[in-house]
């Protein structure tokens, strides 16, 4: 009988794979995947604390990705699947409110334990369409993309069977493991069916998200993310390269005190080759701008009260220039104030920020996009929520302040 391949194997082999998949589909990811493991490189030579927020290889390895689903029984079936990876739905995001408002809500499936954690971090944003609001979605439009969405069939029944085994097993022997990871990335594989450019182009006038959402039959790794030590050194060897970045960096601005939650920043998305099916039938070539390549630099976790303070001067005109009015300078100031996390409360031991933030990720969405997302002036009855959304996907939705108290302790 061959040794059991434990759900964190899995997870990496699942995300290693997903990254030869991206790097296929994008090649410029690739780049940004090369530049990200010099800088990191580096950077740890230069700097004696580098390893502080993890270990290079843990860094060099380190990716988050994205993807997009259209209703609840779908973000169900994500959840299914992702616990045989060890991978488990942790916060709330809601984009629809964001300065550049986008008609979703998302968790994030990520290992909620610290050690698993340590063996592989991959990380899974996961938007789901809020088709309920109506600021987005008119009651007959609604009707349309639900009645479109619960038609199509995102995952083969078959690989969610397998893993709720999988899961239920705490993994699967080699082969076995072999054949559903190799499923599994393909399911994310970019589609080459035609596309009905007419239900594509409705849907962009609402939201450039919801057409990729609602506007194919199927769905696809959005970004694929790797982590970087200097995120600002990165953008500036990309731009070097050639290539286009996005016009800033999202997040907390660089400081002289300790990094704090998750600064990100992308190439611009490439027009990738698509087949789009007209009203007459027939098929023709064309490009869709919608994947782009990300990269994040990570700091420490910050509590209810760090955050608190994180958002009043985000709110502010220049951030950068009143930083210091927030926050302290060092470690053991942030750790005495109770402002963000330490193992055991010993400074030199930060707790990495594993999560995301909707600002930031609205902004990316955004940056990304040719066309900005108008909320209508309509009345919002949609019943969102952590609860609402855990109800319905048949999984707890873990509170992320409470998995970094834990780690703390």
């Amino acid at each position: 009988m061959s040794r059991q391949v434990e759900a964190w194997q899995l997870r990496a082999e699942f995300a290693a794979a997903l990254s030869r998949m991206y790097g296929a589909e994008v090649p410029a990811y690739t780049t940004l995947v090369e530049v990200a493991a010099a800088v990191n490189r580096d950077h740890a030579a230069q700097s004696s604390d580098a390893e502080r927020l993890g270990s290079l290889d843990r860094v060099t390895a380190e990716r988050h990705g994205a993807i997009r689903v259209g209703s609840p029984r779908e973000l169900a079936d994500v959840a299914d699947l992702f616990a045989a990876f060890g991978m488990y739905p942790v916060g709330f995001y809601d984009l629809r409110d964001a300065a550049s408002p986008v008609p979703v809500v998302s968790t994030a499936f990520r290992p909620a334990d610290a050690d698993e954690l340590a063996r592989n971090p991959f990380r899974v944003f996961t938007s789901m369409l809020a088709t309920a609001d109506a600021r987005f979605f008119p009651d007959e439009l609604r009707r349309r993309v639900e009645r479109f969405v619960d038609a199509r069939e995102l995952f083969d029944p078959a690989l969610i069977a397998e893993a709720r085994r999988i899961a239920a097993d705490g993994g699967a022997d080699r082969q076995r493991a072999e054949r559903f990871v190799a499923a599994a990335v393909s399911a994310f594989a970019l589609s080459r069916a035609p596309i009905d450019r007419g239900w594509y182009r409705e849907l962009s006038a609402v939201s450039a998200v919801a057409a990729d959402i609602a506007g194919v039959t199927s769905t696809h790794i959005n970004h694929l993310t790797p982590r970087v030590l200097d995120i600002d050194e990165l953008y500036r060897r990309m731009t070097e390269r050639g290539i286009t970045m996005i016009d800033a960096i999202q997040g907390p601005p660089r400081t002289a005190g300790p990094a704090v939650l998750l600064r990100q920043t992308s190439f611009r998305a490439l027009a990738e080759p698509r087949r789009f099916r007209d009203p007459d039938g027939t098929v023709r070539e064309d490009t869709l701008r919608v994947r782009f390549g990300e990269v994040e630099a990570r700091g420490v976790a910050l509590t209810r009260d760090g955050r608190a303070r994180y958002d009043a001067v985000m709110a502010e005109p220049d951030p950068a220039a009143v930083w210091d009015r927030y926050f302290p300078g060092t470690d053991a100031e942030f750790a005495a104030q109770g402002l963000a996390y330490y193992r055991g409360g010993d400074p030199a031991k930060p707790v990495v920020y594993e999560d995301f933030l909707p600002a930031s990720a609205a902004g990316i969405f955004r940056s990304n996009l040719d066309a900005e997302t108008q909320a209508a002036d309509a009345d919002d009855t949609a019943d969102y929520s952590m609860g609402w959304m855990a109800s319905r996907i048949g999984h707890h939705i873990n509170d992320p302040y409470e998995l970094y108290e834990k780690a703390a302790q």
